[in-house]
C-alpha cells in the first residue's frame, strides 16, 4: 500500500492518522506541490492529497481512507458515531469553514473581503458550536473519541495557527484543550 501525502495539508493528516489509529502500515510517499509524482497522478489525475492506493484500488478523498482505515480496524470504536450528527459536522468543515480557513490564512488572496468579518463569520459558523459541544462532553460526539475528532482537528490547529496570540485570547478554553490533547497526542506525533 502506498500512500500519497503532504505534511502540512489537513485532509492528508486525518488520513494518515486514521491509518495509524487502524494499524495499518503503508509505504508513505511524502509530495511536493509544485512536483507532484507521475505515478500519483497516474493513480490519480486529479493531483490532491492523500491518494491511498492498495492494488489496483485507489482511495484519494480523505474521507474515503478513513472509513476504510476503520473497517480494517476500529480497536477504540471510532466508527460507532452517529451518522447523521458526524455528517453535518464534517460537511460544516470540509465546506463553508474551510473555505473561510483559507480567506482567514490568505487575506491577500481575497482583497474583496473584510478579514474581520471572515474571522467573526468563521466563529459563528464552526468555532462557538464546537466549544458549545465540548462544554457538554469532553469530544465532539461525546465522551468518547471518533472520526470525526480526527477529521475536523486538523483544521482547527491551522485556523489556531494563522494567529496563535488572537487564538489564545479567544472564549474558547474547551477548544484550546481538546486542540491542545490531539497536537499533544501519539496519534498526532
Amino acid at each position: 500500500m502506498i500512500l500519497y501525502s503532504y505534511r502540512r495539508c489537513p485532509y492528508a493528516m486525518r488520513a494518515r492518522m486514521a491509518l495509524r489509529y487502524a494499524g495499518i502500515d503503508v509505504e508513505h510517499r511524502e509530495i511536493e506541490l509544485r512536483n507532484k509524482p507521475q505515478s500519483m497522478l497516474l493513480a490519480s489525475p486529479k493531483g490532491t492529497v492523500p491518494v491511498l492506493c492498495i492494488g489496483d484500488v485507489v482511495l484519494d478523498e480523505s474521507l474515503d481512507i478513513m472509513r476504510w482505515a476503520i473497517q480494517q480496524s476500529d480497536p477504540d470504536a471510532w466508527g460507532n458515531a452517529d451518522d447523521t450528527i458526524a455528517q453535518a459536522w464534517v460537511a460544516k468543515n470540509d465546506g463553508p469553514f474551510k473555505t473561510l480557513l483559507d480567506q482567514y490564512k490568505y487575506p491577500n488572496r481575497h482583497p474583496e473581503l473584510n478579514p474581520e468579518e471572515v474571522f467573526n463569520t468563521a466563529m459563528e459558523l464552526m468555532l462557538q458550536p464546537i466549544e458549545t459541544a465540548l462544554n457538554n462532553h469532553e469530544y465532539l460526539l461525546g465522551n468518547k473519541l471518533s472520526w470525526v475528532d480526527i477529521a475536523i482537528f486538523p483544521f482547527i490547529r491551522q485556523f489556531a495557527g494563522v494567529n496563535p496570540q488572537r487564538f489564545e485570547e479567544l472564549p474558547l478554553p474547551k477548544i484550546r484543550k481538546w486542540l491542545t490533547q490531539h497536537i499533544q497526542s501519539d496519534l498526532f506525533e
